[in-house]
């Protein structure tokens, strides 16, 4: 028998892209194929027969890889954290000469979905809603998020309750877009970028530095700015809730 590994077509599909020798498939193979099934229909989805059907691997393969369904659950807990939690982090520890650069750096992540995945957040929240040990999993990460935030304002030498106030703020804001499932053009997005950069950080990002976070990003603006003084954000800044 032959196995495919699974990979997302344009359509958010498992597509039977790349064909490999083999009647196991791997551990990586059944990880994907699980993770995508929660995303596409939610937990009860995540099961083995299911699973090998997907994939067109004999069920009994599974076995080669997982003791069983709760070690595959643990398996995409453990993906979830090293990948969306090890991005903020990563991002935070990232070098930056100011703290607004810092916050670039930082929010480049929520844009670019190869290092973080919000639909793969909000899925787990989802299963945590049911699962006392997820729900212990997820507030552990968000205290390691929250800590990386509150970090590197420490690290350009903000007093520790103003850091830790303004990681917060950092933080549930980007948690809000995430759990209200916000649908907004990028270029709508990407305008209020300087603003809230102005509100976390206290002072706004320079020309330069949005020129290096947009050029990170592939995007260009409709209207550059030039110079390297501050932005103005006035017209950017987000409306007070």
């Amino acid at each position: 028998m032959r196995w495919y590994r699974p990979v997302m077509n344009t359509h958010g599909e498992i597509g039977e892209v790349q064909k490999a020798s083999g009647w196991r498939g791997s551990r990586e193979v059944w990880l994907a194929a699980a993770r995508q099934a929660l995303l596409e229909t939610g937990l009860d989805a995540v099961k083995i027969q299911p699973l090998a059907s997907r994939l067109n691997i004999a069920r009994t393969s599974f076995y080669w890889f997982f003791k069983d369904r709760t070690a595959l659950l643990d398996a995409l807990l453990d993906d979830w954290e090293a990948k969306n939690t090890g991005a903020f982090v990563d991002a935070c520890e990232a070098y930056a000469e100011t703290i607004t650069e810092g916050l670039l750096n930082l929010i480049a992540v929520f844009h670019d979905e190869s290092l973080f995945e919000p639909r793969l957040d909000l899925a787990i929240r989802g299963w945590a809603q049911g699962a006392e040990a997820v729900t212990a999993r997820v507030n552990a990460a968000d205290e390691r998020r929250l800590a990386a935030i509150r970090g590197m304002f420490e690290r350009f030498g903000y007093a520790p309750d103003d850091a830790d106030v303004r990681a917060r703020t950092v933080y549930l804001v980007q948690i809000g877009y995430i759990a209200m499932q916000v649908q907004e053009s990028r270029a709508a997005r990407m305008a209020r970028v300087p603003g809230y950069v102005a509100i976390y950080a206290g002072r706004p990002p320079t020309a330069s530095e949005m020129a290096r976070f947009h050029g990170r990003l592939k995007y260009r603006p409709r209207d550059e700015e030039g110079g390297d003084g501050p932005l103005t954000t006035a017209s950017h800044a987000p409306a007070a809730s």
